[in-house]
């Protein structure tokens, strides 16, 4: 990439709230090893930057994201090539995972494959009514293995695996009944519906969200048992946050 090329991802910040936007609509936003290594290193600094309480990830273009770029995993790359690729695009997932702010999927056209896992890796994520989405890697006799360790911890298994086994799309409705996005508007409307989520989770605590989004992925894996004692303790150390204990104050005074 050239001095004169345009950024892989632009960053803006609207009050607590950093939206970072995949910018290469006319490659379909394919999840290069350079756009993984941006993205990540973007989303890095983004969380070690107490101003921003929320990450809205958009894209530029028709296309959300169409994945991995295929131009990079040609015959002339060898098995260990493969390995470093799919190693650059879990530790981006991961990374997502990791942050202490929420980050918002804001998807307006086609997520497939990589770019339908990085929808699923998204803590939230609202689409235009226009959005659809497909693990079809399938179609070129390549199971989306990584993809599927996402969906399959916000899809049912047999929804996902209908996905994962035939490739076929499904529209943003399906995917908001399948528990892959929270919300579906309207394409005109979806800037709007990301600003009242945003402002909805920007007037809470973030010391109680970031808390919050640790625990609930951590619990999620635990045994049952294992669960409770975790969010025992992470609760507990949580009522003693100032946050926490002003407001439990304002509430008990209110009911007197």
């Amino acid at each position: 990439m050239s001095a004169a090329d345009p950024p892989l991802v632009r960053v803006e910040h609207r009050g607590f709230v950093a939206r970072l936007t995949l910018n290469r609509a006319a490659k379909y936003n394919v999840l290069s090893a350079a756009m993984m290594s941006c993205l990540r290193e973007t989303l890095e600094q983004l969380g070690a930057d107490r101003s921003v309480r929320a990450i809205v990830l958009a894209a530029e273009g028709r296309a959300f994201s169409a994945g991995h770029d295929l131009t990079e995993m040609g015959s002339e790359v060898d098995l260990e090539g493969m390995r470093a690729l799919f190693v650059t695009c879990s530790e981006l997932m991961l990374t997502i995972r990791r942050l202490p702010q929420p980050v918002i999927a804001r998807v307006q056209g086609v997520a497939t494959a990589a770019g339908c896992q990085l929808v699923a890796m998204c803590d939230l994520a609202v689409a235009s009514s226009e959005a659809r989405f497909a693990v079809s890697g399938i179609n070129l006799g390549l199971f989306c293995s990584t993809p599927a360790v996402a969906l399959s911890r916000n899809v049912l298994q047999k929804p996902a695996l209908e996905m994962l086994l035939t490739g076929d799309f499904i529209d943003a409705q399906t995917a908001r009944e399948r528990g892959l996005v929270n919300r579906v508007v309207a394409p005109d409307a979806l800037d709007a519906e990301i600003e009242a989520l945003t402002a909805s989770i920007v007037a809470k605590s973030p010391a109680a969200v970031a808390a919050g989004k640790r625990l609930f992925y951590a619990q999620s894996e635990l045994s049952i048992e294992a669960a409770y004692a975790l969010a025992g303790d992470v609760m507990a150390n949580n009522a003693t946050m100032n946050d926490a204990r002003q407001g439990i104050a304002r509430f008990t005074k209110r009911a007197h």
